[in-house]
């Protein structure tokens, strides 16, 4: 009888998972997302886009127009951003359902003060190892705020990267792209003194100078409790802080459409606040004042100042300190640009004027 060679087991190898990359889950995602990310799309986006390469969206309709508007010399305008260190107290406080909104907010709050329309969103998000649930729940707030802003969720990556970053943490990263008129971009240029100067609220923190915020409130000997109301806010200090970012397109835009080339300059308060902001919508030779007594600042801002002793000019440079939008409309349509802003639900005021000289002035 022949010898019987014993069959030696095919060893299994090494895998993608072994190295820390789980494609499963990876898949999980994208099948968990789809009904969010469909439900910011219309028929602009191609069926099939989910999952493809590329997202596919339809520019111009059948007659050439865009949203019922014919266009002589349409221009893109794209936006990237992030959500910063807020996402250090979101891990902590176990909450990533507005930083979605957040992401989303801080590209498209910057496409609309050149007077675009937000088109569609592209999101990355990486993370050292996949948690199906906590990107699930990431990307459906992505999905809250293009609902909210009008545009397409219409791709984007997950990327897991063991050894990179922390196995329970994730970074974000988002990219929009929007459309305005070549002749109706709010560029600043007709700025003039004499304009009236709008703000209008913020929702809290937003999205920017969180690195200072945890410095001030949430490190060291005298931390405070994030589910404690420090400060008679009116709400535990994790919610005031991760209160998402206020999204302005829909009321703007529709201040643009009505008011016009009334509307000369729009600025996005974030990194820099209002003194470093404002001067980038205004031409050479033309300075802001604003009054201080004009609007309310919410009480997070001062519990930041106090606890971290932080100067009020260091507070005016990094926070909106309660203004997230500022207006510049001409002096004689500050009244029906108010009208239109409260009537859309924002709150809204003359905060100032635009005076001969450089910079910004808060008295």
């Amino acid at each position: 009888m022949a010898d019987e060679t014993p069959v030696e087991p095919v060893s299994r190898g090494m895998t993608y998972r072994d190295a820390g990359v789980d494609i499963d889950a990876g898949n999980e995602v994208v099948e968990r997302i789809r009904d969010a990310v469909v439900s910011t799309q219309d028929d602009r986006v191609l069926k099939g886009s989910h999952g493809a390469f590329g997202g596919y969206f339809r520019l111009l309709d059948a007659d050439g127009s865009l949203f019922g508007n014919k266009l002589r010399d349409p221009i893109l305008v794209g936006a990237t951003d992030g959500v910063g260190t807020k996402l250090k107290v979101a891990f902590e406080c176990g909450v990533l359902d507005s930083v979605g909104i957040d992401l989303v907010a801080m590209c498209v709050n910057d496409l609309v003060v050149g007077g675009a329309r937000p088109l569609f969103f592209l999101d990355y998000v990486a993370t050292g190892k996949i948690s199906p649930d906590a990107i699930a729940t990431v990307v459906e707030g992505i999905a809250e705020g293009c609902r909210r802003s009008g545009c397409a969720l219409l791709g984007g990556e997950t990327a897991e990267m063991p050894g990179f970053y922390a196995d329970d943490e994730l970074d974000l990263a988002g990219f929009s792209v929007g459309v305005v008129e070549r002749d109706s971009i709010i560029d600043g240029s007709s700025v003039e003194v004499g304009d009236g100067v709008i703000g209008i609220a913020s929702s809290g923190i937003h999205s920017n100078g969180f690195s200072l915020v945890r410095k001030a409130l949430l490190e060291g000997s005298s931390r405070l409790q994030l589910d404690e109301d420090p400060a008679g806010l009116g709400c535990t200090l994790a919610e005031a802080l991760l209160e998402p970012t206020r999204i302005y397109v829909r009321p703007l835009l529709d201040l643009i459409d009505r008011v016009g080339r009334g509307v000369h300059a729009i600025a996005h308060i974030t990194g820099g606040g209002l003194v470093e902001n404002i001067p980038r919508v205004l031409p050479e030779g033309i300075g802001c004042r604003l009054d201080r007594s004009t609007w309310s600042r919410p009480a997070i801002f001062s519990l930041i100042e106090e606890r971290g002793a932080v100067a009020r000019q260091e507070m005016d440079r990094v926070f909106n300190q309660g203004i997230g939008m500022v207006v510049v409309t001409g002096a004689e349509d500050v009244s029906e640009a108010l009208d239109r802003l409260v009537g859309s639900g924002e709150q809204a005021t003359v905060i100032g004027e635009i005076v001969p000289g450089e910079g910004v002035e808060i008295n």
